[in-house]
């Protein structure tokens, strides 16, 4: 009874590697937008200008706000939650680099003690923010992932291996697991997930990869981001609960990032081509057809062995 169990479990998993639909965004008359995070309504974060950069907020099918920190030169907005609250970072006019958040048009400043360099790149549903700070007024080096807590506690993540170069924490669901990335003294990208307390290091399973970055996950086990191949083109991912899968966008293939998932398996990010376009990424079928799929797979071989 346990391996016909197993086998239906198994079924469900590979289920998980289904296909997506793209919605393409583009800012009006801009000809770079990126697309960072979504939450469960389908209200998406993002900025759009290379030279000047603005923050925004997405919902379907073309309805921008405009979203920058009140006075600030430059503003990206990373993370949103499922109240609509965001986080992100913006640059003042003496040109530092400031985190913040923003609950219901409410902005605050978000830097950890001591630091000269700061960037919000997650948000949960129970107030905590995952980033990462440096002293490095640049924030070119010296990056530490840190994840700062609803009572405002900054707490750095632990277990990252000697030698490590930078680190960033770029995702935190609502039971307090963290993905992020960070660089080792090779300068090699390693993706990385907190689950528990406890580290681990993660790449993808791809032959010929040369470096993973992860840069979001949901409350379903599935995480997001992108690898490089051995020529250095950039692909997205989404792993579902161990099952791996790369997800190009199709006038992207080659240049795309997945940069944010929601708990409806729905991603967001961006690829590069004559311009930098935003995109909604649906599996089909949703995450939510599949359990159940796999569920009902799982029940039928088990009452078939009991019989």
């Amino acid at each position: 009874m346990r391996k016909t169990i197993l086998l239906g479990l198994i079924s469900a998993a590979a289920m998980l590697a289904g296909t997506y639909t793209f919605q393409d965004v583009n800012y009006p008359a801009d000809t770079f937008t990126q697309l960072l995070g979504i939450n469960n309504s389908g209200t998406v974060a993002g900025y759009h200008n290379a030279t000047v950069f603005s923050g925004f907020t997405f919902t379907q099918p073309s309805n921008f706000t405009t979203l920058n920190f009140p006075g600030s030169a430059q503003t990206q907005v990373v993370g949103i939650n499922t109240a609509g609250n965001t986080d992100g970072f913006y640059i003042d006019n003496a040109g530092n680099t400031h985190g913040f958040i923003d609950q219901s048009n409410t902005f605050t400043t978000v830097d950890a003690p001591g630091t000269a360099f700061n960037q919000l790149l997650g948000i949960n549903d129970i107030g905590q923010e995952a980033g990462y700070s440096s002293v490095d007024a640049t924030g070119v080096t010296l990056q530490l992932a840190y994840i700062r807590s609803s009572g405002g506690v900054f707490t750095y993540v632990s277990g990252l291996p000697g030698g490590t170069l930078n680190s960033q924490a770029t995702g935190i669901n609502n039971s307090g697991e963290v993905g992020g990335f960070y660089q080792d003294s090779a300068g090699v990208f390693h993706g990385f997930l907190v689950v528990m307390g406890v580290f681990s290091s993660f790449n993808a399973p791809v032959a010929g990869e040369t470096g993973t970055q992860i840069l979001g996950l949901n409350n379903n086990g599935q995480f997001v981001g992108f690898y490089l191949d051995a020529v250095g083109n950039s692909h997205g991912f989404v792993d579902s609960s161990g099952v791996f899968q790369t997800v190009d966008n199709p006038l992207g293939v080659g240049t795309t990032t997945i940069n944010g998932i929601n708990d409806l398996g729905q991603v967001v990010g961006f690829f590069n081509g004559d311009v930098t376009q935003g995109f909604i990424g649906t599996a089909i079928p949703e995450p939510a057809t599949w359990l159940l799929g796999g569920m009902g797979l799982a029940c039928v071989a088990l009452i078939k062995r009991r019989r």
